[in-house]
Formats: structure tokens, C-alpha cells, sequence
């Protein structure tokens, strides 16, 4: 049989689900009877037990054999939490093969020795050829024990997989599972090529293995839609590193689960105090669930993978809940390599959903709360920006580039998403750069004081965006006010933006006379005669906080990602509740 999980994308997915269908609803209809699930699980577990020493060994077969087991687990738990409640999936691994006439129910909790063995896989197991598809469907089958939020409008904050992950056995794997997760996505392995795997011999397992075998090596045959040999290469360069974005799907879940109603989530304790491998402090950590991880690792992965949502997702996620993440961040001495990419999202705003160009504007945002960051942006210069069309840029400064991204993020929020918030944290960063403009490119320059005079994209602003004249004074004084903040802090190192405002000067009349700009305008005008009289207005500094409850945005947008971005994954859009189809 030839399997490969470069080609398990939504095609091939939606063909697996429909096979697998009739055999969980005939299963679940004999089940009760059978205990063949039970069965099942009972076979993948005894076998996780020597995975190791089959690892060491190069022991393929076995691996395989164990990896069938788990796929058509897997597949079968998929169909059963669509169709059950989680009591009732319970049910399906404590039913035991029975006599007629007799009943027995005795789970011994199978379904937490099957969640903990697939934790202890995941972290024991080394990262090899070999064993890269059993690690990919143990994180993918942990996935789907948790896919229970899909179909609930409500933030499961209970349950027996949530109680199984985050409490008992599992709890003390919390920060090895994390930190693995983690290296996954660092390390960015390829799906290794298809593995040839011939038929197991008949003492392999006994009747109910090579009966299981036999029906997962026909789903992969359906799978893989004759082989990976006949796929085209189209889907690996679609996504080419499965366990990767998988375990990054699974920590994403994970660190999101709402805390319990009696503990914390362990998941986010561990994603919000890990250390740097490089830390040599002896002082030990109070926080629980700690652990040391490479951060130039993770500053490169999460440089080069910012494309996706779910990396844009993490990097925000450790930069506003893990200080000792951020302060290396803001350390480094190339910034660039992590702006650059968040800036060509918010430049390709048409392209990107709502939900990551937020994200991406949120981590400039909490960027821009630094004035070290703000003033090291104009240090550093770019040459021939590509991706920036509207004007050929043959050397720009990075701080200079952000603006220019930023104030074109405003304008298509004026005409197209009119969002409140979009248009509110773009102005907010602009005000905590604005204090350490420094020596200004010219278009850039002329991009500010475009923002603030009466051209008709600022009318379309006016109209779509303000609903009273209060909201529309209160934009205008915010850009009158980040002018001004430049100009009060370093007027002498922008002197494009002196011209820029001298040749617009007439535009600004309109203010003049307005009681709410009066302050504002007269520090202007001060400029155009006095370079040395300019007054200083309070500082403008923003920080970003998030809003109460923010699981009410988090899960949601995390299960929207595994939805559309799982690998291998497939579900029906209808029985949906976490979120509409139009979601990101």
C-alpha cells in the first residue's frame, strides 16, 4: 500500500469521510454487542508500549501496523462526536464483547488511557521518517477529541476530554506536550516521501487487527486516491509540512481552552512563562508548567511562516502573554525579518480575512508600545520594497515603510471594511511611533498630512465611519495630534514633513476656527515661523488590552483555522454551531 499525507487534503478528506460513514453507524449500531471499538483501541494501546524500542529498532512494520490502528480510531471517533454526545462516546469504549443475554460495561476510562498514551506518543517518540505519519495522527486524533466545540454555539468549559487533558495523568505532561508542539513547528519537517508496506503476516495481532488493517489500508487507498504516486506534487506545495501546521493547530486549541471552573488552563500557563534555553538564571520559576526553548528557533520559524493564519495567531499570542518571549523579540537586532512579513499581510489586505489582518495590526500595535522598537524602525533601511506597487521604493526606512502600510490599511478601511476598531489600533500605533519619527521619507511625509486634510478619502471616512460629529472631531484631533507629536518631539529630523506641511498648509484653514483643534493648530502654525517655540502636548501612548472574555473571539477564530486548515481533516458544514461559514 502507498501512503503519503502530502495528499490528505480536503478532496481526498471528503472521500474518506463518506467511506467511513457506514462503517461508524454500523459500529455503533453493534457495538454495545461487540465491544469491537474497545477492541480496537485496546490493540493500538498494547502496541504505543514498544513504539520506542521500534523506533530504535527501525522496526517499520510495526510502526505501521500501529499507525493503521490509530488512523481508523481516529476516523471512527471523527464520525461518532458528530453523531453523540461525549457520555455516549464514553459508552463506545467501555462496551466489551458479551455473551447473548448478558451485559457488561467496564471502560476501566479506555478513552483517558487512550488520550494519555496519545500525549506520552507525542513526546516520547523521536521525530523520524518513520514514525513522522503515526506522530502526525496522534496529533490529528487529538484534534478530534476536542472538535466537541464545533458543534456548540457555547465555550465548552467542561467535559471528559477537557478534564482528561488538563487534570490527572495528563497534567504532568503539560509543558514536555507544549514544548513538542512547539519544536514540530519549528522545525518545519517535509512529509517524507511514500512508504511502501507490504500486508502484515498473520500472527501480527490476531483476527481483529488484521481485520482493522485491512479496512485502514483501504481508506488510505481511498485516502490517497490510488497512491501518492499519482498526485501531481500540486498538494504538497499546498502544504508541505502537515505535522508542523498540525501541532500548531493542536497548541492554538490547547492554550485557548477556557480555564476550568475550578483550575487555570495548564496549556496557556506553559505558552505564557517558557524560558530561553540561553537563560542560565538559577533562580527557579513560581509559575507551573514552565520549560526552556530555543527563541532563535522560534524567532526564525515564526519569521518565515507568518503566510498563515495560525503562525500570525501564535506570534501574537507570545508576544502579548509571554514577557520573557517578548523582551527577546524586541531585543533582536533584525526587526525586519519579523516586520517585514506583518507588514505585506496588512498590504494585502484584499487578500487576507479580517480576522489576520487584525491580528497582524494588533502585533505592530503591541510593537509600537516600545520606544526602543520605535526609534531602531528608522535605523534600519530598505532597498527595492517589490511587493509595494503604488510607488517605486528604491531605499525607504523600515519606520517609514510601517507608516506608509499603515495609513494605506486606514484608507481601505475607510472605503471597504469600515471597521471601528481596524481604523482606531491602526491610529493608535501611528500615535506611539509618532514621537521618534525620524528623518521621514518624503512620500511617507506626504501620506501623513494626506490623511488629515480634506480629500475625498478623508469625506468617504467622514461618512462611513463616524456616526456623530463627536466621533469625526475625535479622528481628526488624533491625526492633528500625531503631527503634532512629531513635530514637538523631533521637528528637527523631519524636515520632509515640515515641507509636506508648508505645501499644504492652505488645506489645514478648515481647523482653524474649530474650538476642538484650536490648541492643536496654533502649535502648527508656531512651526511654520518658529522652529524652536513648538509646545509640548501630553504623550501620546496607546497599549493594547483585550477585551473581557476574550475566548469569545479566540475559540471561535482557532476552530474556524482548524476547519479550514487541518490537514487531512474534513467536515460538513452543516451541524456547525461554534461559528458561521463566512467566518475567517
Amino acid at each position: 500500500i502507498k501512503f503519503s499525507l502530502s495528499s490528505c487534503f480536503s478532496a481526498d478528506a471528503k472521500l474518506l469521510e463518506e467511506a467511513v460513514v457506514p462503517l461508524a453507524k454500523t459500529l455503533i449500531q453493534n457495538n454495545s454487542r461487540s465491544g469491537n471499538f474497545a477492541a480496537l483501541v485496546r490493540v493500538f494501546l498494547g502496541r504505543t508500549k514498544e513504539l520506542k524500542i521500534s523506533t530504535e529498532c527501525q522496526d517499520q512494520l510495526f510502526i505501521w501496523q500501529a499507525h493503521n490502528a490509530l488512523f481508523l480510531v481516529r476516523c471512527l471517533l471523527k464520525v461518532f462526536i458528530r453523531e453523540m454526545s461525549e457520555e455516549d462516546l464514553h459508552l463506545q469504549f467501555s462496551y466489551q464483547a458479551r455473551a447473548p443475554g448478558t451485559y457488561e460495561s467496564n471502560s476501566g476510562d479506555l478513552l483517558e488511557e487512550l488520550i494519555c498514551n496519545l500525549v506520552h506518543l507525542i513526546v516520547e517518540v523521536p521525530l523520524l521518517d518513520i514514525t513522522y505519519n503515526i506522530l502526525f495522527e496522534a496529533v490529528t486524533t487529538l484534534l478530534v477529541l476536542l472538535s466537541y466545540q464545533l458543534f456548540q454555539k457555547e465555550i465548552l468549559r467542561e467535559g471528559l476530554v477537557y478534564r482528561c487533558l488538563t487534570r490527572g495523568r495528563c497534567l504532568s505532561l503539560t509543558s514536555r506536550l507544549v514544548k513538542t508542539l512547539l519544536y514540530n513547528f519549528i522545525r518545519q519537517e517535509k512529509c517524507p516521501p511514500p512508504a511502501h508496506i507490504f500486508t502484515p503476516q498473520a500472527d501480527g495481532g490476531g483476527l481483529l487487527y488484521g481485520l482493522a488493517s485491512g479496512v485502514a489500508s483501504g481508506l488510505w487507498s481511498v485516502f490517497t486516491l490510488g497512491g501518492a504516486g499519482s498526485k501531481s506534487g500540486v498538494d504538497q506545495e499546498q502544504n508541505p509540512l502537515p505535522l508542523s501546521n498540525q501541532s500548531l493547530l493542536l497548541l492554538l486549541v490547547l492554550a485557548n481552552l477556557p480555564d476550568g471552573l475550578d483550575c487555570p488552563n495548564p496549556y496557556k500557563q506553559a505558552v505564557t512563562c517558557f524560558k530561553n534555553t540561553q537563560d542560565t538564571s538559577s533562580i527557579p520559576s513560581p509559575q507551573p508548567h514552565t520549560f526552556q526553548i530555543n527563541f532563535n528557533s522560534l524567532y526564525t520559524a515564526l519569521c518565515e511562516q507568518q503566510r498563515s493564519d495560525q503562525a500570525t495567531l501564535l506570534l501574537y499570542t507570545l508576544l502579548h502573554q509571554n514577557p520573557n518571549m517578548k523582551t527577546y523579540m524586541l531585543s533582536r537586532t533584525d526587526v525586519e525579518n519579523l516586520v517585514m512579513p506583518i507588514l505585506e499581510i496588512l498590504y494585502h489586505v484584499e487578500e487576507r480575512n479580517s480576522h489576520h489582518v487584525y491580528m497582524a495590526l494588533i502585533i505592530l500595535l503591541i510593537l509600537t508600545e516600545d520606544d526602543t522598537f520605535n526609534r531602531s524602525i528608522h535605523e534600519v533601511i530598505l532597498k527595492n520594497i517589490n511587493w509595494y506597487t503604488e510607488r517605486a521604493l528604491t531605499e525607504i526606512s523600515l519606520g517609514s515603510l510601517l507608516i506608509l502600510v499603515v495609513i494605506r490599511t486606514i484608507q481601505f478601511n475607510m472605503t471597504r471594511t469600515r471597521d471601528k476598531y481596524l481604523h482606531t489600533n491602526c491610529l493608535a500605533a501611528l500615535a506611539n511611533m509618532s514621537a521618534q519619527f525620524r528623518c521621514l521619507h518624503q512620500y511617507a511625509a506626504q501620506r501623513i498630512i494626506r490623511c488629515v486634510h480634506a480629500s475625498p478619502s478623508v469625506c468617504v471616512f467622514v461618512c462611513v465611519c463616524a456616526q456623530d460629529l463627536s466621533v469625526i472631531e475625535e479622528v481628526i484631533r488624533m491625526l492633528l495630534e500625531i503631527i503634532n507629536s512629531c513635530l514637538s518631539n523631533s521637528l528637527h529630523h523631519n524636515p520632509n514633513l515640515v515641507y509636506a506641511l508648508l505645501y499644504k498648509r492652505e488645506l489645514f484653514e478648515q481647523f482653524r476656527s474649530h474650538p476642538s483643534f484650536q490648541d492643536i493648530m496654533q502649535n502648527l502654525d508656531t512651526c511654520f515661523f518658529v522652529w524652536f517655540c513648538v509646545q509640548k502636548f501630553p504623550e501620546l501612548k496607546f497599549k493594547y488590552v483585550e477585551e473581557d472574555q476574550p475566548e469569545d473571539f479566540f475559540i471561535p477564530y482557532v476552530w474556524s483555522l482548524v476547519f479550514n486548515s487541518g490537514v487531512g481533516l474534513y467536515w460538513n458544514s452543516q451541524g456547525i454551531e461554534l461559528f458561521s461559514m463566512d467566518s475567517p
